[in-house]
């Protein structure tokens, strides 16, 4: 395809990829995810200074993670682990049901969620890293024991 001709893909005239999927559509995911990285909260910053570069038990992280509408704090694709740091606007009624309905889709596509408040990043992140590490190592309930 010559530059200047659009985004059809040449296998499909509505230019859908495999799977039916649009060319193009992780593109937005994906500069969403960069906006979200640079303009991370101190909180997060903390926390991934720990995370990164497989700082906890040599486990690799990810921040800003797509999965389906939703953005994940942090998460360990191998462990199918989600780590979520809440700031003082999770503690409205709505917040905490948008939190319910997030981590309820998340554990239906079999990712365990563990989620930390910014007081406890700030109070106690020794704690929050040995949680983490926990969640790491425990059992899928879902699996096979």
């Amino acid at each position: 395809m010559r530059t200047g001709e659009g985004t059809r893909s040449a296998e499909h005239p509505l230019g859908l990829g495999p799977g039916g999927v649009m060319r193009g559509s992780r593109i937005l995911e994906t500069r969403r995810a960069r906006v979200l990285r640079r303009s991370q909260t101190h909180t997060e910053t903390v926390v991934w200074r720990a995370l990164r570069g497989r700082g906890l038990d040599g486990v690799k992280f990810v921040r800003q993670e797509p999965i389906g509408p939703y953005f994940a704090d942090f998460v360990c694709r191998d462990k199918k682990l989600v780590v979520e740091i809440d700031g003082a606007t999770h503690s409205t009624e709505e917040e905490l049901r948008n939190d319910a309905r997030r981590t309820e889709f998340l554990r239906g596509n079999g990712y365990r969620v563990v989620r930390f408040s910014n007081e406890d990043v700030y109070r106690n992140l020794d704690g929050v890293l040995d949680t983490i590490y926990a969640a790491l190592n425990e059992s899928d309930p879902k699996g096979p024991s």
